[in-house]
């Protein structure tokens, strides 16, 4: 039982660090396990990086994992996997039924409860709650400290609290909260045998919510060592007081504590400072930039730039022309490859849709990093639909929505002729298996009640 802290600015090469420690422990070959925590975002990265430095084609010796995928890990070992998480729309829903039953007493809410879109509201902010460990008695705590009766916050934590009580005791009857999760996978860790003297690190984060501190102490207590890195220069308090690394310093000060609660030793803290960082080694004007953006004062950079420019745009779409034009400009005249940049922008959703509409005029292949709904993939909806055919037996709806998943090998126009065809004539059932030919005349079928429907029949039935 230890911990560490490896600390650094970022780039200076924390992440590899790990790496190389897991990969040296790895080579071992201790029957310990062996885990590296990193954001839910980053899990991939992380395993791809890993991969390619141990050059075995794969991770068997190690897991990458988030902090929500080593709770269902420890669920899976400890128990707590059967239950029934329930979904957000099952939230709202439940939400709306309490604000509809208390609707007559409240009174701060009272206006907002009728609202659209106020239940979602007030689910992210359980959610916000249950992260920072925020129960109904703590908020009840809080109002009893405000003397005035009449005072607005006190009647909304009043009313937040009824809330919030009755939400959590009707989840309790059927359902799991996902958002309880850490908070029961930290009680739960301690049972674990699979996780016991396992060798830990942690990368990545700026800071923990308390959830995930639970998770370390836990950790801390079960494993044979954990290694936490921190962005930021100086582990002096006085130097991270305030300032872009303050979030890193209060983890630093939260960690420590936690240690001494727990009565964990603290290994030797590992200082990573290169000059200049790695990230940047091969570019003057991104490392002095990362070195001086918050210092004061700062350092001016004398040399004209090649690698950063600023441009100012009258509105989005120009930004994004700018933008395409430029990506052409290096392609044609640098030998870049469009797979080699990269856009990045704070706000996406904002500029996605000018973005697909720009980049493809301007003939820009490109990848759309975003999350989408995995129901709306064809694979997924061809399986699906494959199932609801057999079913809802043979209903249009089912069948027309496994041929239009493109995945079928059927031109469009057929499927179109086809659909037109079912429709007019009503064709569900049986008459999908049947052996006989369709030879139904649909008595309304544009352009073909007078013609020769011997070729028409002959498609629809080949199709």
């Amino acid at each position: 039982m230890s911990l560490r802290i490896v600390y650094g600015r970022a780039g200076s090469g924390k992440t590899r660090f790990c790496l190389n420690e897991l990969n040296e422990s790895i080579e071992k070959n201790t029957q310990n396990a062996r885990v590296l925590l990193v954001p839910e975002q980053f899990t991939f990265q992380a395993e791809k990086d890993l991969a390619a430095l141990l050059n075995t084609g794969g991770i068997i010796d190690a897991e990458v994992l988030s902090f929500r995928r080593l709770a269902f890990r420890i669920f899976n070992e400890v128990g707590g996997i059967a239950f029934t998480h329930i979904h957000p729309s099952g939230k709202n829903m439940i939400l709306y039924r309490i604000m509809d039953k208390f609707r007559d007493s409240l009174v701060y809410f009272a206006k907002s409860a009728n609202q659209p879109g106020f239940v979602k509201i007030l689910s992210d902010l359980i959610t916000e709650f249950k992260r920072y460990n925020l129960t109904p008695g703590k908020l009840s705590e809080a109002e009893s400290k405000l003397k005035d009766k009449e005072d607005s916050l006190k009647v909304k934590l009043s009313e937040l609290k009824l809330i919030y009580e009755h939400f959590d005791n009707t989840i309790k009857e059927r359902y799991r909260d996902a958002d309880d999760d850490l908070t029961i996978a930290s009680l739960k860790l301690l049972d674990s045998v699979n996780y016991r003297d396992a060798e830990i690190w942690i990368d990545g984060f700026t800071d923990f919510t308390p959830q995930e501190y639970g998770m370390i102490s836990s950790l801390l207590v079960l494993a044979k060592s954990v290694t936490v890195t921190l962005t930021i220069d100086s582990l002096e308090e006085n130097d991270f007081s305030q300032g872009v690394f303050s979030s890193s310093g209060y983890a630093y000060k939260r960690l420590m504590k936690i240690a001494e609660r727990n009565k964990i030793p603290v290994d030797m803290q590992v200082c990573l400072n290169p000059k200049p960082l790695y990230r940047f080694y091969n570019n003057r004007e991104l490392s002095h930039l990362e070195e001086n953006l918050n210092a004061h004062p700062c350092r001016e950079y004398t040399e004209p730039t090649k690698s950063i420019m600023l441009f100012s745009s009258a509105n989005i779409f120009s930004e994004i022309e700018a933008v395409a034009a430029d990506i052409l400009r290096l392609c044609r005249d640098k030998g870049l490859r469009f797979r080699d940049i990269a856009v990045v922008t704070g706000n996406l959703s904002g500029y996605e849709n000018l973005i697909e509409i720009i980049f493809n005029e301007y003939k820009i292949p490109f990848f759309m990093d975003r999350k989408l709904n995995i129901a709306n993939h064809p694979l997924v909806r061809l399986i699906v639909s494959t199932l609801e055919i057999f079913g809802e037996n043979w209903s249009y709806e089912s069948v027309f929505r496994y041929l239009k998943t493109g995945l079928t090998g059927i031109p469009e126009d057929k499927i179109d002729r086809m659909e037109n065809y079912v429709l007019a004539c009503g064709i569900r059932g049986s008459r999908w298996t049947a052996s006989e030919d369709w030879t139904m005349i649909p008595e309304l079928l544009p352009g073909e009640e007078n013609g020769d429907l011997n070729d028409f029949f002959d498609d629809i039935n080949n199709t």
